[in-house]
């Protein structure tokens, strides 16, 4: 064999070598990626896109961000807005189902967000359009006490039975305990967690989280395809795995509903009650305005499905006003569903410098202020005799926390869950309510406290008693 035709196999066998490899690694890959995403193709899907593979899908959802979110006008084809996007060398992530029009746009130049935005206000096709803001938790800075708990008993939770330990004044509660002899609770009614997701195997979670009925799809989106929500929605993964890794939403889920009279930790406002997990914050305790329109996106759709979903709980916020987030809690509102909001935890006015969501005047939106241990105002609450509607207890919460554990946590992020606790509690002895009624009911049954005049609109916290007992 001479040396020309040598080189030319040893290439041959090479190359035959290297494109085995490369397949190898293909395979491997997909296999790793359907693992960990768990997204079933949509079977009905309507869009010129519906053949892409499960690969391409996978990586789509998982490399692109949304910039702007931008809401064409009532009439403009879904043609025309393809033609539209294509034209600024843009991308179509998602058209938000729950407001007809709305669609999340990514644009891989790398231009800054607002000025996206501005390409797209100046179009006579567009209604508005926006940054796709960042989000963040509503904690306490540094009021948060991050004590690990190891024997946590009721006694410690001063929010729901204050017998003056610690500074605390007695009966300074949410009368929780006269609640109770009404009902505990009922595993008929569903609240959910919007949040960082809920560590849904806690052994004083477990027996409350919701799952959903063999009777119910799995949920399914158009443009992100089919996902097995067994516990809920995961929008950061886009997938049924909302598995808590920040901790923030496991805190909220126990104020709410950790289970009571097992004879482990702590109890919930709920004895029984059931906690559906839609996560939208990363494990840094940050998302953005698109995870969240999307998280309530599927809520709504779940509760046209057929679940009992009553009300959401959102213990964050935003300084920007985003119309889109605004007009997804309005179709909440039309499913009715309650939409309670954490006013703050930056000692602010909010009448002056609004927080959002819990800035929004909507009918289903409750903005909630945080209470200490003697029924003052939380040092940390923001607050406003406009805009902030009612408190609870936010300072020092002892509650559920990961690795099945319980810690103490502060911030309006807490209050906002004894509301919404509250809220189902309500919903228990009075499941014919309307949103509506029951916004007011809440609003009507508080203990009035002199330190909350000027500072919330009722000038009250929340009392748990009054509102299981109102006709």
């Amino acid at each position: 064999m001479d040396r020309n035709k040598y080189i030319l196999c040893v290439a041959l066998v090479v190359g035959i070598i290297l494109v085995l490899a490369f397949g190898a690694q293909v395979r491997k890959l997909r296999k790793q990626l359907r693992t960990s995403v768990r997204i079933v193709p949509a079977e009905s899907k309507s869009r010129e896109d519906s053949a892409q593979n499960e690969l391409d899908q996978d990586t789509a959802t998982s490399s692109a961000r949304a910039d702007v979110l931008v809401k064409f006008r009532a009439g403009v084809s879904e043609d025309a807005i393809k033609e539209i996007t294509s034209r600024f060398n843009d991308q179509i992530l998602d058209e938000i189902e729950a407001v007809p029009g709305l669609t999340a746009i990514s644009n891989p130049d790398n231009m800054e967000a607002s000025a996206v935005a501005a390409q797209y206000k100046a179009l006579p096709e567009v209604e508005y359009a926006e940054p796709n803001y960042e989000i963040s938790l509503d904690q306490a800075g540094s009021d948060t006490n991050q004590v690990r708990v190891n024997d946590p008993r009721l006694e410690e939770q001063w929010a729901l039975t204050n017998d003056g330990r610690n500074g605390g004044k007695k009966s300074a509660d949410i009368s929780v305990l006269q609640a109770w002899a009404t009902t505990k609770g009922s595993d008929e009614i569903v609240v959910a967690i919007l949040d960082s997701g809920v560590e849904y195997t806690h052994a004083d979670l477990i027996n409350n989280i919701w799952t959903r009925p063999t009777s119910i799809k799995p949920y399914q989106d158009r443009d992100l395809g089919t996902v097995d929500d067994v516990h809920g929605y995961n929008v950061v993964a886009n997938n049924g795995e909302p598995m808590d890794e920040n901790g923030h939403g496991t805190n909220c889920a126990g104020i709410i509903g950790a289970e009571c009279g097992n004879k482990l930790g702590v109890c919930g406002i709920n004895w029984k009650t059931q906690i559906m997990s839609l996560k939208f914050l990363n494990a840094g305790g940050f998302g953005t305005v698109l995870g969240a329109i999307q998280a309530i996106n599927y809520a709504i759709d779940r509760k046209r499905a057929g679940v009992n979903l009553r009300v959401i709980n959102a213990s964050w916020g935003l300084t920007q006003n985003s119309r889109a987030l605004e007009e997804l809690i309005r179709k909440a509102a039309e499913a009715e569903i309650l939409f309670v909001a954490a006013s703050g935890s930056s000692n602010t006015n909010n009448d002056t410098a609004p927080h959002y969501p819990a800035g929004y005047n909507i009918g289903n939106v409750i903005s909630v202020a945080a209470t200490d241990r003697s029924d003052a105002l939380a040092s940390f609450s923001n607050y406003g005799a406009k805009s902030v509607h009612i408190a609870a207890p936010g300072k020092d919460i002892l509650t559920t926390a990961l690795g099945n554990d319980y810690e103490q946590r502060s911030g309006t992020s807490m209050a906002a869950p004894v509301v919404a606790g509250v809220a189902a509690l309500a919903l228990a002895a009075h499941p014919e309510l309307s949103v509506n009624q029951l916004r007011s009911l809440l609003l009507e049954s508080v203990d009035k406290l002199p330190g909350l005049r000027g500072k919330v609109s009722t000038a009250g916290r929340i009392n748990a008693a009054q509102a299981v007992a109102a006709k």
